[in-house]
């Protein structure tokens, strides 16, 4: 299958598991309107979701790095679907937050192996990867529209349609996996072995990506809430502005794979994470409409750099790209989560203004880690190995691709005895 097409389809695909992860943020209003819910018990919600995934997903990460196993790719899409669709069925505080978890897990088996074929699918192309994390932004962004169309028309009992996008995500997903089975036995040659580990850097940049993902899921989960109070409209308002936070994280990844083409990614993700410094305490401090406007600035910075801190991930950890992607994936847009609930309790013991005033320093944190970080050195371009080439291997075309031969992983298969 050629790369463009393969990227497209994974993107799309993306964009449909995604949605679910922006769902749990836009539901979490009606959750409080319908249901009476505090602060404290709506941010259990994303809490949920959040700390299933962010445990669950290095799990699956290191899995795949064991062995191939591109089917994940559709079945976790319909798992995450039906989580979320069954989360607004009956007025269970503890049965919302079984199927909200639910859904966490399918998000969380579905990143790490789909980060792996994005790699090689896209060459080791910043943009390509760009554009694949792209389809995740989208369907952030699309989730509160989605949500605002299905449960603000008939309430919570209509959750159950919110899992049509999983289905078109899994069916998405089955030409790539087609595409990867038809790869037939190539000349046996040589692969070049993987650069060493950087675990130190690896650890730093994953303590840059919690910083990053307090921000993005504070702001999530409270933004509409927050929108209302300082401008003084209605739902609608609250709604915009996560649209708002969604649609600039979109803008902000495609920009962060084209400044990569021309500075390293390292320098880029600096300057992106000083200019979210200021905007956020834009968004915090500023009144009225303006607001809007540091909401997506805060949003394009948290953006850059989402698809550039996953290939520095997988290039500080070549021999474990699997574990590398679920680490930064997951935490990126989970581990922030688990702080949900202490803002809420602050935001209901004080205001929200005051209870989203930390998240201002965050960012700060995270460009001072970077400046600890060194750009990694380009991976080299090696062949494929034969053996490597077989039906149901990780391969999306029969050209080389510019990513590490560790990346390939061969599937499971039956030991046959020698005789």
């Amino acid at each position: 299958m050629a790369k463009n097409k393969a990227i497209t389809l994974l993107s799309l695909g993306h964009a449909c598991v995604d949605v679910y992860q922006g769902a749990v943020a836009a539901l979490v209003p009606y959750f409080v309107s319908e249901r009476a819910y505090t602060y404290a018990a709506a941010s259990g919600i994303v809490l949920a979701a959040s700390l299933l995934s962010s445990v669950a997903q290095p799990l699956f990460g290191w899995m795949t790095d064991r062995r191939a196993a591109p089917w994940l790719l559709p079945v976790s899409t319909v798992v995450a679907g039906l989580g979320i669709a069954l989360s607004g069925l009956g007025g269970s505080y503890a049965l919302t937050l079984l199927f909200v978890g639910i859904g966490g897990v399918g998000v969380a088996a579905y990143h790490p192996e789909s980060a792996r074929v994005a790699r090689i699918a896209s060459k080791g192309s910043h943009r390509a990867m760009g554009w694949f994390s792209l389809g995740g932004n989208l369907g952030f962004a699309f989730a509160p529209v989605l949500v605002a169309v299905v449960v603000g028309f008939g309430g919570l009992r209509l959750t159950p349609l919110l899992v049509f996008p999983a289905l078109a995500g899994s069916l998405l997903t089955l030409p790539v996996l087609r595409g990867l089975e038809r790869v037939t036995a190539a000349p046996a040659t040589t692969t070049t072995p993987p650069a060493p580990d950087d675990t130190v850097s690896f650890v730093k940049l994953t303590l840059a990506v919690v910083c990053r993902s307090i921000v993005f899921v504070g702001l999530s989960t409270f933004i509409a809430f927050y929108v209302r109070e300082r401008t003084g409209q209605g739902p609608a308002a609250g709604t915009a502005a996560l649209v708002v936070l969604y649609l600039g994280g979109a803008v902000g990844t495609v920009l962060g794979g084209h400044l990569a083409e021309r500075w390293d990614r390292v320098t880029v993700v600096r300057g992106s994470y000083l200019l979210t410094v200021a905007a956020v305490a834009g968004v915090v401090l500023t009144p009225g409409p303006a607001l809007y406007a540091f909401v997506a600035l805060t949003s394009a910075g948290l953006y850059i750099p989402f698809s550039l801190q996953v290939t520095l991930a997988q290039d500080y950890l070549p021999s474990r790209v699997g574990t590398a992607s679920g680490v930064t994936l997951g935490l990126t847009v989970s581990v922030g989560g688990l702080f949900s609930p202490v803002i809420g309790r602050l935001a209901d013991a004080t205001s929200l203004q005051t209870a989203l005033l930390p998240l201002i320093a965050m960012p700060f944190l995270s460009w001072l880690l970077f400046l600890t970080l060194p750009e990694p050195a380009a991976p080299s371009t090696p062949r494929r190995a034969a053996e490597d080439e077989r039906p149901g291997s990780v391969v999306v075309t029969t050209e080389a691709p510019t990513t590490p031969a560790s990346d390939v992983r061969r599937p499971w298969r039956p030991r046959r005895r020698s005789r």
